[in-house]
């Protein structure tokens, strides 16, 4: 008897939306990314990219435990000497509140070439209005097991 291994061409991506309304930072990036890698389908492989298009709403009202909204710094470098930049996740949320749950995503993904692809199957939105209704997106289950 052979194993069966997914070919690319065998791949069914569906388009997923998530809520992130009154959702803990944590909890919902960590579903997303599990859906972004396809972890929830019984054809997954790890070298391939099988999971779906999520589409992340209200991403303003996302929840920041504890006084994480004062005190967590997100860096980044310039590429200059001492060009090492801080921006604190309250000022964050104002400006790019989308930003705060892409790179709470990206963190949870594994750092190799898949998932700078995996990634870009993410898209996030602050308001509750996205321009991919043409999809035909489906809501996401309520409750994943991560």
């Amino acid at each position: 008897m052979k194993t069966h291994s997914i070919k690319p061409a065998d791949i069914n991506k569906e388009w997923v939306i998530v809520d992130c309304a009154d959702q803990s930072l944590g909890r919902i990036s960590s579903q997303i990314a599990y859906l972004l890698r396809g972890k929830h389908k019984p054809s997954f492989v790890p070298h391939l990219d099988c999971g779906d298009n999520v589409i992340a709403i209200n991403a303003d009202k996302v929840k920041l435990t504890s006084n994480k909204l004062e005190k967590k710094l997100y860096y980044h470098h310039t590429g200059y000497i001492g060009g090492i930049k801080s921006v604190s996740a309250k000022s964050l949320m104002e400006k790019k509140p989308e930003e705060i749950i892409f790179k709470a995503v990206k963190g949870m993904l594994p750092k190799n070439k898949l998932s700078r692809s995996v990634i870009l199957n993410l898209k996030v939105y602050s308001g509750s209005e996205h321009p991919h209704s043409a999809q035909k997106p489906s809501e996401a289950p309520k409750r994943l097991v991560v």
